[in-house]
């Protein structure tokens, strides 16, 4: 065997998806495998690497110091064989080509529809493939290469360039206002802040990132937000809210001002925001096409916020 060839890319994969899903089954399932192809593919991987890589743990497997070792080398090629296709597309297509968006629902006909439409008259060679998925969904999906490019949500601004696989662009802070039933006690009042609001049953999603935004803006503000209902989408939310049923914060680029029997109030004193961020695969945003996509996102959220007061 030559000196490189111990360092198969395919089984390289196969280690990487395993450190990130955690178990054999669940690898399997991601690369569309079967547990001992997966299992072979690693046991020849250590032989050819002349180390071992797994190591049991009761009844799963573990990483070992050497396989966290090889991978840390291989991060370092899967960044310039994204350079490589990178620099390929450009060879090959110059401006065009089609980029993969995921995005999450409210960033859909906020942000992403307003960049198909500008590409089609700026860039008829660039197409857009639009794929709507939960915003904690986002990092999955470009990791496994179902995607180009995807919009997520933070609680807080980010770096320019995110450590690990990813490179990440934020791309707006979007204000938080609070939604209020009509007949609520603070609807009319001159100011609302988030600690006026502690004793509330609040409505947010059990888990992900606005779970997480939710939580934050009100542990800010010197409290932990009771939850009395649990929904993702704002549909549900505001009509629960305009039953009576609870408050929530809602994003402004969302869905202010839809639901009958809710006030929107701003949080002038202590405005909460969330964070929209594209995120990339580490070289990959040198592809024509999808710095394109990534100027064209950047310039609507530009926009938009010129648009929004606060």
């Amino acid at each position: 065997m030559a000196e490189h060839d111990k360092w198969d890319i395919k089984k390289l994969i196969i280690l990487r998806t395993l450190r990130e899903r955690g178990t054999v089954t669940a690898t399997a399932e991601a690369l569309l495998l079967t547990p001992s192809a997966v299992s072979q593919q690693l046991t020849n991987l250590a032989k050819q690497l002349g180390v071992p890589l797994l190591e049991a743990q009761g009844r799963r497997v573990r990483l070992t110091g050497a396989a966290h070792l090889v991978l840390r080398h291989a991060e370092a090629v899967f960044e310039q064989l994204e350079r490589a296709d990178a620099e390929l597309a450009a060879y090959a297509h110059g401006d065009a080509g089609e980029v993969r968006v995921g995005a999450f629902s409210t960033a859909v006909p906020a942000l992403v529809v307003p960049v198909v439409r500008a590409l089609r008259v700026a860039r008829p060679g660039v197409r857009v493939q639009v794929r709507e998925a939960e915003a904690g969904e986002a990092y999955e999906l470009l990791g496994a290469g179902e995607v180009d490019l995807a919009l997520s949500l933070t609680a807080r601004a980010v770096p320019g360039a995110g450590g690990g696989r990813f490179t990440r662009v934020p791309l707006l802070a979007d204000p938080l206002d609070v939604a209020l039933p009509v007949g609520h006690a603070l609807a009319g009042a001159a100011e609302v802040r988030l600690a006026d609001l502690a004793g509330e049953a609040w409505i947010f999603g059990g888990s992900g990132p606005w779970s997480d935004i939710t939580r934050g803006a009100c542990e800010a503000a010197g409290f932990a937000p009771r939850q009395g209902h649990s929904a993702a989408g704002w549909t549900a939310i505001l009509a629960m809210v305009g039953a009576g049923m609870g408050v929530a914060l809602v994003p402004r680029m969302a869905v202010a001002g839809r639901e009958d029997g809710v006030v929107m109030r701003a949080l002038d004193s202590d405005r909460p925001r969330r964070h929209v961020v594209a995120a990339v695969r580490r070289g990959g945003e040198g592809a024509p096409a999808v710095a394109r996509v990534l100027d064209a996102l950047q310039a609507e959220a530009d926009a938009l916020t010129a648009r929004r007061p606060g």
